[in-house]
């Protein structure tokens, strides 16, 4: 009964019902208008015509009332009341119409084909079987009455046979069918899996992808895409439109696709991104397919490697570095401390021992990041933190110095290394003390603690009223050895966001409008790290 429920529950099995009750109505209302005209006294020789005028409407009322109340059945043995009923019905207009010349018996076939369709197996058969048995037995009860019906049951025992040879055949096409069917099923459940699982491999996919028709228009863009290119929906939009940058290197490629496209920036202060492009034949349109690779990881691992290959090199050789570093650093403090120099020669040793320690504080930046050592995170009350960090600093300030803190909110809180923690912050003010100091009497720089509204993380801005850093120097300011003063080693504010990521915290740039520059560090949450 499992397999014949499913006939009925499919589309498929309520289709082939309705059509069956549209045949049984359509057949009774033959009837009925048969006898309803003379034409039935002609072509049927009833036995019992008043009695086959009633069976026919009975006929017709009750496939009316079975076509409004069956129409979506619950259990197969709906459909096989229904069906026995039909045959019973068939039977008894097929005794009263005076047997095989009726015809009626050519319906019965009809009757058990159907009937085959909606229930199979044994049930399928039983229902042959009852037509073909009813055939035959009404047959040789009307012979009884009108001996002339005994040469019908030649006519009468192939009807029987059909019966059973239409159950077969139409069991036998139905289970191709339904086999067909459920391989046909099954592939489209395998098709629609693997289009799931295609979609989500292209949506968590770290490259970007893009996919143009030929007027630009972007007709798929995964996660990966957007990120890299800061858009929040791309999908019916105009390349050239939403990022003009990438636009023109498409342009370029399809004028010339030997060329590699260069590196661009979507958006300031973001991930540099390597586009290429495909092409995509469907048919006679040609799409573009893009990829979008996030080079800045890769540029910073190349930048990791070159600095430790440099602290391994570094640290081979500093104490031979350091020795005549050392010696060269004494002399010229010894020759500074002879009062047989006069003032220019004072200012060539000032500038040797300004030159050493620039030298032995590079050698010790390097050594530091080559020996690094790996973040201890603790929870930091930020608020409680960086009141006593800028206690501690301000006792070493000078007088024309000065550090203010503004902390918004409470419970603000992180895991970070506390000592990593000092290192960054110290690089940081002593920067913004320096670069204040350039442009004011009155040297000055802003601790601000407070929380981010759209991220709900604890952020930390070092603000300073210098003269800021110049837009074309910015996307350059955390690469490491690069510096705008001849004192500086340009590894400070590189080793300042190493740190802050080595905690999974955040260091960026941002102009501030007022003039000056702010250093933004974005923790994270308290519960991420452990």
């Amino acid at each position: 009964m499992d397999a014949d429920a499913a006939v009925l529950g499919g589309q498929q099995g309520r289709r082939i019902l309705r059509l069956y009750h549209f045949y049984r109505l359509t057949i009774g209302l033959a009837l009925v208008l048969l006898i309803s005209s003379d034409l039935h006294s002609d072509l049927l020789e009833m036995a019992n015509p008043a009695l086959f005028r009633n069976v026919a409407w009975l006929y017709l009322i009750v496939n009316i009332i079975v076509a409004v109340l069956i129409q979506r059945p619950q259990h197969p043995l709906q459909v096989s009341a229904l069906a026995i009923t039909d045959v019973l019905l068939l039977s008894a207009l097929f005794y009263l119409g005076g047997g095989t010349p009726s015809g009626i018996g050519n319906l019965l076939i009809v009757a058990v084909a159907i009937a085959n369709i909606l229930l199979r197996g044994r049930i399928g058969l039983l229902i042959a079987a009852m037509a073909a048995i009813g055939l035959i037995y009404l047959t040789f009860y009307l012979s009884l009455d009108r001996p002339a019906a005994s040469s019908q049951f030649v006519q009468a025992g192939a009807l029987g046979t059909l019966c059973f040879l239409a159950a077969l055949f139409v069991q036998s096409l139905s289970r191709r069918l339904q086999a067909s069917e459920s391989l046909a099923r099954q592939r489209a459940e395998d098709v629609a899996n693997l289009e799931a699982l295609n979609a989500l491999i292209l949506q968590r996919m770290r490259t970007g992808i893009l996919v143009l028709d030929p007027q630009q228009r972007v007709l798929l863009a995964n996660r990966g895409a957007l990120s890299l290119l800061g858009q929040d929906a791309l999908v019916g939009a105009k390349l050239d439109a939403q990022c003009p940058e990438l636009s023109r290197r498409l342009a370029l490629w399809r004028s010339n696709p030997t060329l590699r496209p260069q590196n661009l920036r979507a958006v300031s202060g973001g991930p540099t991104v390597q586009p290429s492009f495909a092409t995509l034949q469907h048919g006679e349109q040609r799409d573009t397919l893009v990829f979008l690779e996030d080079v800045s990881q890769i540029t910073q691992q190349a930048q990791q490697l070159k600095l430790a290959s440099l602290g391994r090199l570094t640290a081979g050789i500093a104490h031979e570095i350091r020795n005549p570093l050392g010696a060269i650093s004494h002399a010229a403090q010894l020759l500074q401390e002879s009062e047989a120099l006069d003032g220019p020669d004072r200012r060539l040793t000032q500038i040797i021992q300004d030159h050493s320690r620039r030298m032995n504080l590079i050698i010790e930046n390097v050594l530091q990041l080559s020996r690094r050592r790996q973040a201890e995170p603790q929870l930091l009350d930020l608020k409680y933190w960086v009141h006593r960090f800028a206690g501690e600093f301000r006792s070493g300030l000078k007088a024309n110095q000065s550090l203010h803190v503004q902390v918004d909110g409470s419970s603000l809180q992180t895991r970070m290394d506390p000592n990593q923690l000092i290192q960054v912050l110290t690089n940081l003010v002593q920067n913004g003390l320096r670069y204040s100091g350039q442009q004011h009497p009155q040297a000055q720089v802003w601790l601000w603690l407070y929380r981010d509204r759209q991220s709900d993380l604890p952020v930390l801005e070092v603000l300073d009223d210098g003269p800021g850093v110049p837009a074309e120097q910015v996307p350059n300011v955390f690469e490491p050895f690069f510096t705008t003063e001849n004192k500086g080693t340009g590894l400070g504010l590189y080793i300042s966001r190493e740190l802050c990521e080595s905690n999974q915290a955040r260091l960026d740039y941002r102009p501030r409008d007022a003039g000056g520059s702010c250093f933004r560090i974005v923790f994270a949450h308290p519960r991420k790290l452990g």
